[in-house]
């Protein structure tokens, strides 16, 4: 009886790990979105707001149901140094991270607001912009083996940002750091919460974007391949709720997840070649 349950349970843990399925939905992004970067949804305007990383302009692009650009606007005393994600308070204000740091060596990395009442101008200014560094980096840039400060995702809950990094360490564990920072104008050390673990094929296991439920219950990370989910987890204590990983069964450069509704995901890529450059909708079980 005893190998008979044993065998029950890593049939349901493969099962949970192995768990396949196709986009319900695909749609092409306008032209001009080839290097995506991040999404969030706002369901009160109905439109996806998205961003572009290093080398682009320093403009949010709100896409219509059909993701066409029904407006952008022109984010004013900023530089798109790279913009690598999007999220959104419980109150509609935009946050944009300007953090991406592929060489491990930045000391400017910071996050802005955008307040919801300017989104339909055609600029705006950032209401105030929320500076970080981690105390744990005392070089820049650091040795190979620990190029881990680099981030490509991140959300606000209960007026706190969460900093997942993506690890480009030598030798890529699957290990990567979750980071909180007070949503609060001015320069805030870095606040490690602990580690998680994907997989060490950095190809398919480096987190690209992360997000978090409207109704604050389940987490989703994101990389080229996979998802990983946590749910049932308690306060802000993400990491030791229960974990589930969805092999997408698709492989492309995504860059962007963003919740659509508590189940439904948006999941962009970029354009390369004759690859990406696509909007995806996921449903989770």
């Amino acid at each position: 009886m005893k190998k008979f349950l044993s065998f029950i349970i890593i049939i349901s843990l493969n099962a949970c790990v192995e768990n396949k399925k196709s986009f319900e939905t695909e749609n092409d992004l306008p032209e001009n979105l080839k290097e995506i970067s991040g999404t969030i949804y706002i369901p009160e305007t109905d439109l996806v707001w998205s961003i572009q990383d290093s080398g682009n302009e320093n403009i949010i692009y709100g896409l219509n149901s059909k993701y066409e650009i029904e407006k952008s606007i022109t984010i004013e005393n900023t530089e798109n140094i790279d913009w690598e994600d999007i999220t959104k308070d419980q109150i509609g204000n935009i946050y944009i991270g300007d953090f991406g740091n592929n060489d491990n060596d930045r000391k400017d990395l910071c996050i802005y607001k955008i307040d919801k009442n300017a989104l339909d101008k055609q600029t705006a200014i950032p209401s105030y912009k929320v500076s970080f560094y981690y105390r744990e980096q005392t070089e820049f840039p650091p040795k190979k083996k620990n190029l881990i400060y680099d981030v490509e995702g991140f959300f606000e809950f209960k007026n706190n940002f969460y900093l997942f990094t993506k690890n480009r360490s030598k030798n890529m564990d699957g290990s990567a750091n979750l980071y909180k920072i007070p949503n609060i104008a001015g320069t805030h050390e870095a606040q490690l919460m602990g580690k998680l673990e994907t997989c060490s094929d950095y190809q398919n296991c480096a987190i690209t974007s992360v997000a978090i439920s409207p109704d604050q219950k389940t987490v989703v990370v994101l990389s080229h391949s996979k998802i990983w989910t946590y749910s049932n987890f308690e306060n802000d204590d993400f990491l030791n709720g229960i974990k589930s990983e969805i092999n997408l069964n698709h492989f492309s450069q995504k860059e962007a997840v963003c919740f659509k509704d508590n189940k439904t995901l948006l999941i962009a890529d970029e354009k390369s070649k004759k690859t990406g450059g696509k909007i995806y909708e996921y449903l989770l079980n």
